[in-house]
């Protein structure tokens, strides 16, 4: 294991920078929406579009990834992160909307990438809490975005935080250069690793793959209606202050990373897909609750409801990545990793512009008991299948 150290920390560090940059338009939705004279609930769109774009390069990113190297694909993503984050600077309506689509490319070929890395470094009964733990640098990414932006937004506005997280980007570039000898890995046999298509099949026909893709699409629908909407909902519908929901949102990430690690561990002791489903119970009561709270309800209860719901919303990434890891073929981890960040990503474009239409036509309760009945079908369709046993597609 002494080996996969440097390559599971670098991984970790990299999803880290690239989700705190996801989630930057969010955390300053409010002052942008406000400066720029638009609805604070487009946040949805532009995350529509941010994961549109990423859903669409993830599936091309197996090619890239075996050819250039794991590291000069993820140095091409912060790159992209770092030129959005300098164009929403401009501060046009236009210029956010290029933003978004560049920061929608930076995250496209994270999680094939980290795959393709870890997949080779980290023996397969490490593979839940090796995959949970690298999955642990989105809440962190997105922690260090609800503390760090609304200062930045006090200190520069939300022009010069944007700035700032730009360069952030560009530093990563090149300290990971740096590692890149100890990161990269050359994988040999397989067969046609950039085929698209044929992994595309290969996981639509593999009866627990099948499930675990449609059910990453469903639990990433919750996971996004609930980070990228959280702070617009308190500070709208709870009356909350930007830095007040912001803090939340922080605090609902930490219990979300420790509850990523303790879901992996289950899952290399456990059927994975078991693990999943009674996630998405959880998941459900949550929803539930966090639908339910009014403008008068007591900051201490609204704090259990939002750090209870978020631990587990955001806690299952890693298992379906293991999962996803173990049952792919010899050499093809990033390519069948690629149509599973595909499938996961394609819920975060659905998932948000439906929660917003549903929220503006009838209320925030109704997106969220809507979101909470898919992700309890979700949940009772793997604890179905986990039944039967493991076959590979034909």
């Amino acid at each position: 294991m002494h080996r996969a150290i440097i390559p599971v920390a670098s991984m970790l560090a990299i999803q880290a920078m690239i989700s705190l940059c996801v989630l930057a338009l969010s955390v300053m939705m409010p002052a942008v929406a406000r400066d720029l004279a638009i609805d604070p609930k487009l946040v949805g769109i532009f995350t529509a579009l941010i994961y549109a774009v990423a859903a669409t390069l993830a599936l091309f990113a197996a090619g890239p990834i075996v050819r250039l190297g794991a590291v000069r694909v993820c140095q091409f993503a912060l790159l992209m992160a770092a030129i959005g984050l300098a164009v929403n600077a401009l501060a046009m309506v236009s210029a956010t909307v290029v933003a978004v689509l560049f920061i929608g490319a930076a995250q496209g070929p994270i999680n094939p990438a980290a795959a393709h890395v870890l997949a080779q470094r980290v023996p397969r009964e490490w593979f839940g809490i090796v995959f949970s733990l690298k999955q642990t640098g989105v809440p962190i990414g997105f922690a260090a975005a609800g503390v760090l932006f609304p200062l930045l937004l006090s200190l520069f506005g939300w022009r010069g935080a944007s700035l700032v997280a730009a360069g952030m980007a560009l530093l990563a570039i090149g300290v990971i250069e740096l590692l890149r000898p100890r990161i990269d890995v050359v994988v040999t046999g397989g067969g046609n690793t950039t085929s698209i298509w044929r992994s595309v099949r290969y996981v639509l026909g593999h009866a627990q793959l099948r499930v675990l893709g449609w059910s990453a699409f469903v639990y990433v629908v919750a996971q996004h209606t609930f980070t990228f909407y959280l702070v617009t909902y308190l500070y709208e519908h709870c009356r909350l202050t930007i830095a007040q929901a912001g803090l939340l949102l922080a605090l609902s990430q930490v219990a979300g990373t420790a509850m990523r690690l303790v879901s992996g561990a289950l899952g290399d002791r456990l059927p994975r897909m078991l693990v999943l489903g009674w996630t998405g119970i959880a998941m459900t009561a949550g929803c539930i609750a966090i639908g339910l709270v009014q403008p008068d309800t007591p900051y201490w209860a609204l704090a259990l409801i939002v750090l209870g719901y978020g631990s587990v919303v955001i806690s299952w990434n890693g298992t379906s990545q293991a999962e996803f890891a173990h049952l792919s073929p010899p050499g093809q981890t990033a390519a069948v990793a690629a149509v599973q960040t595909s499938l996961a990503f394609s819920g975060a474009v659905v998932g948000p512009p439906l929660f917003a239409l549903i929220a503006s036509l009838a209320s925030y309760r109704a997106a969220f008991f809507t979101v909470a009945a898919c992700i309890l079908a979700s949940a009772l369709w793997q604890l179905v299948a986990v039944r039967r046993p493991v076959t590979a597609a034909p």
